[in-house]
């Protein structure tokens, strides 16, 4: 038989609203996951595959707005060269009757809504298994039905579902997870998986594709999706990951001490294009101790590069300060802010103190320190 290729995607989440995000960046953000769709339509065309699997969540909600939907429905219906095939999963379960009704009726015949757990002959010699969530809790196992489908031996088998291997946390639903030799027991030639938001390999026939465009640090870099062709029945597919993504998404360790150049430490974490930084996000993780001075030059280095990226957020909270007797009396020598230093001093450096009430005192004191140089 001819080879098929295809491409499997999922967990465009369209419609998220980034609502933790700094207001001039959400927009940006909505606006990447909605143009991912014209994307994907272009590395499919460019890699040859008719097809497209998005494996779950295409849509946030199951009441995404009529802009959103409808938007969504107008670019595939425009990608009238491939063929859509849409699972719906946790966030956009069937129980959306309104959702996936008005959706069909505003995409055109070549986007199809899977709503059955039943065989479907997507292409000649090619049956597509789905199984679409009816509702954000099923309760069971969605893909048990897979493994007593028949179908014509000849013919290649390929599963789509959503859900976890494991329990991935976030409210899911752990009586739905997908046991791991799911492609073997039920006879797939690929299981192209949804819901996990990073690339992620169970077997050589049974993979999470990641979302197309990343939304949160747990899945570091710039989002993909999989380019697979299936050369015969029985015979292991060849996966291509293919870059997607306009945003990157990072969050490196920093590990700092007393005597380090802090300010190179912390500059060799940030991309050197300073151009590309502007679809970046970082929240870099500082560990270690630093003096008050190298703490001061830690800051300037962030207020520095701050205004590069589409967000910078650094974490500090296990970076502590080594504070010397210098210090302390650079900032008040006597008086009543020496009064208030010293208290903050005591509770920055008690053992066995409140870890944030430590935290804070250390902050204040930084920030005063900061102030005194200013001056």
């Amino acid at each position: 038989m001819t080879a098929f290729t295809f491409l499997h995607s999922s967990d465009l989440h369209l419609g998220k609203g980034f609502g933790r995000m700094p207001q001039d960046l959400r927009g940006r953000l909505i606006e990447a996951r909605h143009e991912v769709l014209s994307t994907l339509a272009k590395v499919a065309r460019a890699h040859g595959a008719g097809h497209v699997l998005l494996a779950g969540d295409t849509f946030d909600t199951t009441g995404p707005s009529e802009q959103v939907r409808r938007q969504a429905a107008t670019a595939m219906r425009a990608a009238d060269d491939l063929h859509w095939w849409i699972l719906p999963g946790n966030h956009d379960s069937l129980g959306g009757e309104e959702l996936w009704a008005r959706f069909q009726d505003e995409a055109g015949d070549n986007v199809h809504v899977l709503s059955r757990a039943a065989p479907v002959a997507m292409a000649p010699g090619v049956h597509l298994l789905p199984s679409p969530w009816p509702h954000r809790f099923p309760g069971r196992d969605l893909t048990a039905w897979m493994v007593d489908c028949a179908t014509p031996p000849e013919d290649l088998r390929i599963g789509l579902a959503h859900g976890g291997v494991v329990d991935f946390g976030d409210n899911f639903d752990s009586s739905a997870t997908i046991p791991p030799d799911r492609d073997k027991t039920a006879r797939l030639d690929y299981l192209a998986l949804g819901d996990w938001h990073g690339p992620l390999s169970i077997g050589p026939r049974a993979q999470f594709s990641g979302s197309p465009e990343r939304d949160r640090f747990r899945h570091a870099g710039r989002g993909s999706c999989h380019v697979v062709t299936l050369d015969a029945p029985g015979v292991l597919p060849r996966i291509e990951q293919v870059v997607t993504g306009r945003f990157h998404w990072g969050a490196p360790t920093l590990s700092l001490t007393p005597g380090q150049d802090v300010t190179s430490a912390f500059e060799a974490l940030l991309p050197s294009d300073r151009g590309a930084r502007r679809d970046q996000l970082l929240k870099p993780r500082l560990q270690g101790f630093l003096r008050l001075s190298e703490r001061a030059a830690l800051e300037t280095a962030i207020a520095e590069a701050c205004p590069d990226f589409a967000l910078l957020e650094v974490e500090q909270g296990e970076l502590a300060t080594e504070y010397e007797a210098g210090d302390i009396d650079e900032i008040a020598p006597s008086g009543a802010l020496r009064e208030a230093v010293d208290a903050l001093f005591a509770e920055a450096t008690a053992e066995g103190g409140d870890t944030e009430t430590a935290e804070l005192a250390q902050a204040a004191l930084n920030r005063l320190w900061s102030l005194v140089r200013e001056v």
